[in-house]
C-alpha cells in the first residue's frame, strides 16, 4: 500500500502548543503554494496511491478554488484510480458548507476535524480561535458532507477537569462520530508554552487518568483502541495512518512533508518561500536505513498498533534470522520486564505502559 500526503502549511493562527510547520496570515501564498506542489508532483508521475491525506496546518484555509485545482492538478498527474480513502483535515472555523461540498466533489470521503475540546475555557487557554459552538456547527457540516468523519481532542489542557473532557467525548458519540483521535498535551520546544508554561496544568498523573477516563469511556461506546492515540468502531479505522504504522509507503508533497518510497526516507525543508520558488530543490535529507536497522523500525511502528503488535513470524518473511533473533531477543527482554505482552509470536504493549511507551520503543531501536 502506497499513501499520497499533501502538507499544507497554513494557519489562520498559531496555536501555543504547535510545533508543526505552520504559518499565519500566509494566504496570500496559497495560489502558488498549490502550483509548487502540482510542479512537485510531475517529477514522481506514474506512481500510484491508495490512500491521499491533506494535512496541515489547516488544508480548510485553501477555499474551494484552490482546493479544486490542486486536487485536481494531482488527479490529472496520479490518475487515483486505485484511492481506496482520502482524507482532508479542517479546522471549525474554515469548514463551510461551501468548502464541505468542493472536498466531497473532488473525491474526498474522509475529514478529520480539529476541535480538541468543547470547552470554551479550554479552547481559549490554548489559542484556538473557534468556539464550542461553532466546533459543533463543524461537525454538523462534516457528517451531511462526508461518509466518515474523525475529530480530535487534547487530554491535559489547562484547567481540564474529567467532567469537561468526558462530557466533550460523549458529545462526539452523541453526534455520530465513529472516528476519534486523543492526543496528550506535550510542551514542545519553540512553542509559545514551552516559553511560558501555563500554571493550571494537570500534572503528569492526573493527565494519564485522564487518558484512562477517555479509554474506558469510549470502551464502553463499542471503540476500540487501536492505536496509541485512536479509537474508532470497528471499520472505520484510519487506513492512511495504518499504513504508517505498518511501515509502509508514502509520498509526502509541500514544505516540511516526508516520505519513504523504495526504502529510502527523505523530507522537504520547512520553508515555504523556498519551495515555491524551487519546489524540487527543497530536500532536507535522504537516508537509506540497512536492513539490519529498518527491522526494529518497522517492529516499533508496529507496536503502536495496539491490537495487531509486531509479529515475528510476518517479519520473518521480509527480514533475515540474525535480524529475527536480535529483535526477539529486544522484544523479550521487555516481556520480562512487564512492558509488553506476547502471545506466540506476537508481541503488543502491555495496556499499562500505552502512555510511556517511548522508552519502550528506545529499547527496540537501540537496544
Amino acid at each position: 500500500m502506497t499513501g499520497l500526503y499533501i502538507h499544507v502549511p497554513f494557519c489562520a493562527r498559531k496555536c501555543d502548543y504547535c510545533d508543526f510547520y505552520s504559518l499565519a496570515k500566509s494566504e496570500g501564498r496559497i495560489h502558488d503554494y498549490v502550483e509548487a506542489v502540482l510542479e512537485e508532483a510531475k517529477h514522481y508521475q506514474g506512481l500510484d496511491f491508495n490512500t491521499i491525506y491533506f494535512g496541515g496546518g489547516t488544508p480548510s484555509l485553501l477555499g474551494p478554488e484552490n482546493l479544486e485545482r490542486l486536487y485536481s492538478g494531482l488527479r490529472k498527474t496520479f490518475g487515483f484510480e486505485k484511492i481506496l480513502e482520502a482524507t482532508i483535515e479542517a479546522n471549525p472555523e474554515s469548514l463551510t458548507e461551501e468548502f464541505a461540498l468542493s472536498a466531497r466533489n473532488c473525491g474526498f470521503d474522509r475529514v478529520s476535524i480539529g476541535i480538541q475540546s468543547l470547552n470554551d475555557g479550554e479552547l481559549q487557554s490554548v489559542g484556538r480561535i473557534h468556539s464550542s459552538k461553532k466546533a459543533i456547527d463543524a461537525i454538523g457540516i462534516a457528517v451531511k458532507y462526508f461518509k466518515r468523519v474523525s475529530a480530535d481532542v487534547i487530554i491535559g489542557l489547562p484547567r481540564q477537569t474529567k467532567s469537561s473532557l468526558l462530557s466533550t467525548l460523549s458529545k462526539f458519540v452523541e453526534f455520530g462520530l465513529k472516528h476519534i483521535s486523543t492526543y496528550c498535551l506535550s510542551l514542545e520546544e519553540g512553542t509559545k508554552f514551552y516559553q511560558n508554561i501555563p500554571g493550571n496544568l494537570p500534572s503528569d498523573d492526573d493527565q494519564a487518568t485522564l487518558f484512562e477516563e477517555c479509554r474506558d469511556l469510549l470502551v464502553s461506546k463499542n471503540f476500540h483502541h487501536y492505536e496509541i492515540s485512536n479509537f474508532a468502531i470497528s471499520g472505520e479505522e484510519s487506513i492512511h495512518n495504518i499504513n504508517y504504522w505498518k511501515c509502509g509507503e508514502y509520498l509526502g508533497l509541500g514544505p516540511g512533508a516526508s516520505s519513504h518510497l523504495n526504502g529510502v526516507r527523505f523530507k522537504n525543508e520547512e520553508n515555504l518561500e523556498k519551495y515555491i520558488g524551487a519546489p524540487l530543490s527543497c530536500k532536507l535529507f535522504e537516508e537509506e536505513l540497512a536492513p539490519e536497522d529498518k527491522i526494529f523500525e518497522e517492529a516499533m511502528l508496529n507496536l503502536r498498533l495496539l491490537e495487531n503488535g509486531a509479529d515475528l513470524d510476518l517479519l520473518a518473511q521480509r527480514y533475515d534470522p540474525e535480524s529475527i533473533s536480535k529483535l526477539q531477543n529486544r522484544l523479550d527482554e521487555l516481556f520480562q520486564d512487564g512492558k509488553i505482552e506476547k502471545n506466540g509470536n506476537i508481541y503488543t504493549i502491555n495496556s499499562s505502559f500505552v502512555l510511556v511507551s517511548n522508552p519502550i520503543f528506545s529499547k527496540i531501536l537501540s537496544g
